[in-house]
């Protein structure tokens, strides 16, 4: 058993009720021992292994991918949507649930002579704008689930149940009202190369999803293996040693249930104060409780190379890492507009899929 929390006995019990209706086993003791009855401190603990639901029911997650949620992925018809869908099926083959693509288009009306993606572009004129922006659209996903159920037919897609909605909206947006209102259990997004990323660095639509930090998200970029991100063999874990690596971690046991992989542990974020000592034994003690709880993965411990210039690349490098998986906070609007999250710096700036967990 170990201490999920300090409260008094009130705030103890309520949350004890709480644990006990998820089905986690809860005792209840005082912190002073000799004391006969419970002091204004006392303790609740639960078995190690109920650690990471513990945590997100505390926190508030819903991650969940059973059964009756879906995997979201966002298309716009591109060479990189269709790799984020072939990596999405193969993911929810293993988690037995749908997948949902989403498209957005933009009311012509407010848009005006606009051509928001690389394979669509509409002339706006008066009459009829509305219509044709709407059946266009629709047509348009209607040829891309035909070639997506073609992939399905010669094998090269995993077979899963495919759903559709066409939304009217800007992208992220879109995403965003979606990821709230339904809470899908992954949002699978594909990515250009880095050099092309750079160029589309204003107004990339994956950059503001990622920056939303409320849902976890996998980015798929071009240059990338589907096959790695289906089954990574070696995962490199940038975490912020506190109790939301734990609750990333479990994210990911889940997201893969099948896969026997090694995870690399490693810290990014330097806090003021926080020694290379104090960030080496903290390594260690994430360490042992991933080795205890999460069997079916391998767990080592490093270092950046350069850690002033957070130089992750170089070390997934030289440990053939092929997924990046960094929790990542929410952010309003101002603190994104001046100083976006580190996934999203991330993004644009590495070739490397992305598994983003929010915290």
């Amino acid at each position: 058993m170990i201490t999920l929390a300090i409260h008094t006995y009130e705030r103890a019990l309520a949350l004890r009720s709480t644990l006990e209706s998820h089905g986690i086993s809860v005792e209840l003791s005082d912190v002073l021992h000799d004391s006969p009855e419970f002091t204004s401190g006392v303790r609740v603990r639960i078995p190690e292994d109920q650690l990471p639901l513990a945590l997100r029911i505390v926190e508030g997650d819903e991650f969940s991918p059973t059964p009756g949620n879906y995997i979201l992925v966002p298309v716009d018809f591109s060479e990189h949507s269709f790799k984020a869908v072939t990596v999405a099926a193969g993911l929810a083959s293993r988690l037995n649930t749908p997948i949902k693509l989403l498209y957005s288009y933009i009311d012509p009306y407010i848009a005006g002579n606009l051509q928001f993606s690389d394979n669509i572009s509409y002339e706006i004129g008066e009459s009829g704008a509305r219509k044709a922006m709407v059946d266009n659209a629709q047509l348009m996903m209607r040829n891309f689930l035909e070639r997506v159920n073609r992939g399905i037919a010669d094998g090269s897609i995993t077979k899963v149940k495919i759903k559709t909605e066409v939304v009217e909206g800007v992208p992220e947006d879109s995403i965003a009202e979606m990821g709230q209102l339904e809470r899908p259990s992954l949002i699978v997004m594909g990515t250009r190369g880095s050099e092309q990323k750079s160029r589309d660095l204003i107004g990339s639509v994956t950059g503001e999803v990622l920056d939303e930090g409320r849902f976890s998200v996998l980015t798929v970029p071009d240059p990338c293996d589907p096959g790695q991100l289906m089954n990574p063999e070696s995962i490199l874990f940038l975490g912020d040693l506190d109790q939301n690596d734990i609750i990333a971690l479990d994210v990911l046991y889940r997201l893969y249930p099948e896969t026997k992989a090694r995870v690399l542990l490693s810290y990014m974020t330097r806090r003021r104060g926080l020694s290379d000592m104090a960030v080496s034994e903290g390594l260690k003690r994430l360490k042992t409780y991933c080795d205890n709880n999460f069997g079916r993965f391998t767990f080592e411990t490093a270092m950046l190379p350069k850690p002033e210039e957070n130089d992750f690349e170089s070390l997934a490098k030289s440990h053939g890492c092929t997924l990046l998986v960094v929790p990542n906070r929410h952010r309003n609007a101002f603190s994104r507009l001046f100083r976006p999250g580190i996934a999203n710096r991330i993004l644009f700036h590495t070739d490397m899929p992305m598994l983003v967990i929010p915290k």
